[in-house]
């Protein structure tokens, strides 16, 4: 059978497109429905790799997760992850490309199309029901031309668009009224209905508005979703500091990771932040990160460049400092490059070809390469029986004394490095705090003396699940169920 397609589009980015699909995709697997989600075209530094030995948005695994999937490259057959202000790396169907600008990829999306829909037709063919999420807004007036992201996707599969809006802004009615002004008058057509995401207080005083809005437009409002304080999904890319109430009720650990410019997978810190014991901070330009009993340097998508930005901070003064005086400190993917003596980059992979030196904090040497190592890893932390889950994307080769007293074991390999007076550890391992033993045993390393047991796994599917509830309640209303199979 054919799927139907509904494609998920917001007046502006962070409207809450990625939570909308993840719920909808939970709520229809629920009804028996086989849902899969599509996002045709993703730029962020949240990646995950899939069961096919590909590379997409961290958003999209998520939403596999919600519809009790493995992820696959079909879900984002397109992901754009940014190097710099002006250009992105690029990778199609789970392999990386290339580097472009934006000019240079707007003429590309021509041939990535054929990608993007051969992915969406393959779905279509095994699932009952796709559930595709847009990018940023459809009203992108600059971007029509070649667009595969938001209507001219929709246009060329023939799907029906519910176009979403954050009234946590403020300025709802001008979001949905003028986005609907401002598309082509068969894109207008195609759009079934409205969500008002995030909403806060009494619906009643909503309503007389939304009677407006429906009388304005002639677009039914399929549901009003309310604000859901402490709600953790996976982020797809923005960066942010909130944590359900309970996280860190009774911290005694403090961890500060440095807000990089191209900070990349910092999903990998949701388990330290929602733990009960532990305070995490991203610390900014301007802050600083003393104070910690454990720094943390995550992955980036520039390490020289990243590295260079975190010198110009002050802040390598203060990661020796602070291990003077007996903190620890743990390297992530490029954060772990960052620990070493020199990083090289004699190709250009992520920027200007040349060599920087390192933190010197551990014996090891990295040379960055444009084949990008892909893999989803098991195994267990070196000199412990907690057992790590994951996964590594990176684009260099390490090598070094070092290396010799690993962090963690992996399929019978080994990876990482910890120095010789066990305080600082690195890895190519994302996913490092997300088994429960593996995180008890981090912490207690890190000086936690009792920590309390969390399953980050069961904290995932208690958020999918709690938003798939709100849904159900709000949203599974006569407008959607009408664009729906049985």
């Amino acid at each position: 059978m054919i799927a139907t397609t509904l494609m998920i589009q917001g007046t502006t980015s962070d409207a809450g497109k990625s939570a909308l699909v993840t719920g909808l995709c939970r709520l229809l697997a629920r009804r028996g429905l086989r849902v899969a989600p599509f996002k045709p075209q993703n730029m962020a530094l949240n990646s995950a790799v899939t069961a096919d030995g590909g590379e997409i948005g961290r958003a999209q695994a998520a939403q596999a997760q919600a519809a009790g999937l493995a992820p696959t490259t079909d879900m984002n057959p397109v992901l754009l992850k940014p190097a710099s202000d002006t250009g992105a790396q690029v990778i199609v169907s789970g392999q990386a490309v290339g580097t472009m600008d934006a000019l240079a990829y707007h003429d590309y999306k021509r041939i990535v199309r054929d990608a993007v829909l051969a992915a969406h037709a393959r779905l279509a063919a095994a699932f009952d029901v796709v559930v595709v999420e847009g990018a940023g807004s459809p009203a992108e007036i600059n971007l029509r031309a070649n667009d595969i992201a938001n209507m001219g996707f929709a246009e060329a599969v023939d799907c029906p668009v519910l176009l979403a809006a954050d009234i946590d802004r403020g300025g709802v009615f001008a979001q949905l009224v003028g986005t609907l002004e401002l598309l082509a008058a068969s894109e207008r057509e195609r759009v079934a209905g409205f969500i008002i995401n995030r909403f806060r207080g009494d619906l009643s005083l909503l309503q007389p508005g939304l009677d407006w809005l429906e009388e304005r437009t002639g677009v039914p409002v399929v549901g009003t979703l309310p604000h859901l304080a402490g709600l953790h999904l996976e982020a797809e890319d923005r960066l942010t500091d909130s944590a359900p109430a309970e996280a860190g009720r009774d911290a005694t650990l403090r961890v500060h990771v440095p807000a990089l410019p191209r900070i990349s997978n910092h999903t990998d810190f949701d388990a330290l932040r929602l733990h009960p014991q532990v305070e995490l901070r991203f610390i900014g330009p301007g802050e600083t990160l003393e104070g910690a009993d454990l720094i943390v340097l995550p992955g980036s998508k520039a390490v020289r460049a990243d590295l260079a930005w975190l010198r110009a901070q002050g802040w390598e003064d203060e990661l020796r400092r602070h291990l003077r005086y007996g903190g620890r400190v743990i390297g992530i993917c490029g954060g772990f490059q960052m620990l070493g003596r020199t990083l090289a980059d004699p190709d250009g992979v992520e920027g200007a070809p040349g060599t920087s030196d390192g933190l010197g904090l551990l014996d090891l040497a990295t040379t960055l390469a444009p084949e990008k190592q892909l893999r989803r890893v098991h195994g267990r932390l070196a000199g412990d029986d907690a057992a790590v889950t994951g996964y590594e994307i990176h684009m260099g080769v390490t090598r070094g004394p070092a290396l010799e007293r690993p962090a963690v074991l992996l399929d019978a390999r080994a990876d990482g490095a910890r120095s010789d007076d066990d305080r600082v550890l690195g890895t190519y391992l994302h996913g490092l705090f997300d088994e429960p033993a593996a995180l008890t045993a981090l912490l207690r390393w890190a000086g936690l003396a009792a920590p309390e047991a969390t399953d980050y796994h069961a904290l995932r599917e208690a958020g999918i699940d709690r938003l798939a509830d709100a849904m159900a309640q709000h949203l599974w209303t006569e407008p959607l169920r009408r664009l729906l199979p049985e």
